[in-house]
């Protein structure tokens, strides 16, 4: 039996032009977020990108630790390991 979450560590670079993924830096998934790092913004900004990319209700994602840095460790929930392999594989050499 499979486990149906993953965890996913990012570093997140808020106030951008739009919501992304960039590709991978120093082992974390580099995601640039539109959102200001205020009141949370920034985080909320991130699950909805992330549901969004995943095809995962935002209640499936937990940030687990970071919640007020820039490197994050995100819980995703609803997804295996396959899944989120194919949809990450793209960006792994950017």
């Amino acid at each position: 039996m499979s486990k149906s979450y993953t965890i996913l560590k990012i570093q997140i670079q808020p106030k951008s032009y739009r919501n992304q993924i960039v590709g991978l830096h120093d082992g974390r998934l580099k995601i640039k977020i539109a959102a200001p790092p205020v009141d949370g913004k920034a985080n909320e900004s991130l699950i909805e990108f992330l549901a969004k990319t995943f095809k995962i209700s935002k209640s499936n994602i937990e940030i687990l630790k970071g919640h007020t840095s820039k490197l994050k460790t995100i819980k995703l929930s609803g997804i295996s390991e396959n899944t989120y392999s194919s949809i990450i594989s793209k960006y792994e050499y950017s």
